[in-house]
This record gives C-alpha cells, structure tokens and sequence, in this order.
C-alpha cells in the first residue's frame, strides 16, 4: 500500500510541476495567445465578412478575408504607436 501512496505522490507531483512550468511559460510568451485571441475574434468576425458578401465567396475565403482584415488593421494600430510613441520600442 505505501509504494501505491508514493507512486500516486509522486505522479501528483510531476503533474503539478508540469502545470508550474506551462504557466511560466504561457506568462513569458505572449505571442500564442495574441494568435489565440486573434482566431477567436476571427469566429465573430468571418460569418459576418460570409453574410456580407452574399455567399459569393466560400467559407474558408471569409475566414482567409477576415484574419487578412485582423491583420491589417493590427498591423496600423501597431505602426500608430511605433510612429507617436518610439521610445517604448
């Protein structure tokens, strides 16, 4: 019974020091869950850009269209603060 008890301490552990590790990690890396965040805007936004058009275009173009709209517009917000606030880059 104490090497099932040390077994099952033992796995908690690693567990635990797994899930220590992911959230360190996901703390330092934000890109992921920018590209995350960007892909969950883009389930509102890629029915919307289908709907507009008239069902011309396909679903995966909608989808390809608004992540190229997300982008775009990331990309100036991104270049406003580079032009008006430079020091913090």
């Amino acid at each position: 019974m104490k090497l099932v008890h040390l077994r099952r301490t033992i796995v908690a552990s690693q567990v635990l020091e797994a899930i220590t590790e992911i959230w360190y990690q996901w703390r330092r890396q934000k890109l992921p869950l920018y590209l995350f965040l960007a892909m969950c805007f883009n389930l509102v936004v890629a029915p919307l850009v289908y709907a507009a058009t008239g069902e011309e275009l396909s679903r995966s173009q909608s989808w390809g269209l608004g992540l190229l709209g997300l982008t775009t517009l990331g990309l100036s917000i991104y270049l406003f603060f580079v032009m008006f606030v430079p020091e913090k880059f």
